[in-house]
């Protein structure tokens, strides 16, 4: 998700660091602030495998801790369907 940035820098950006999934461009910030409650960055979601919120957070993260890695492994354990 990209936050009030510029679109054509957003796509550079992108297409540089091979993203595979969509980026949602706000440019107002409709969707990312009333509809997420992201009024800065940095703020991520993990999403489940169904499309579910899972957890949000926000602030930098250490994804490297056993506790995150253990987080995402039962994520990833439930099928999509």
């Amino acid at each position: 998700m990209s936050f009030r940035e510029d679109v054509a820098l957003v796509k550079r950006t992108a297409v540089e660091r091979g993203y595979t999934a969509p980026v949602l461009v706000d440019r107002k910030g409709d969707v990312t602030g009333v509809g997420w409650g992201v009024f800065g960055p940095p703020t991520a979601y993990l999403i489940d495998r169904k499309g579910r919120l899972v957890a949000r957070m926000v602030g930098a993260r250490d994804w490297s801790t056993p506790a995150v890695k253990g987080l995402l492994l039962e994520v990833l354990k439930e099928p999509a369907n």
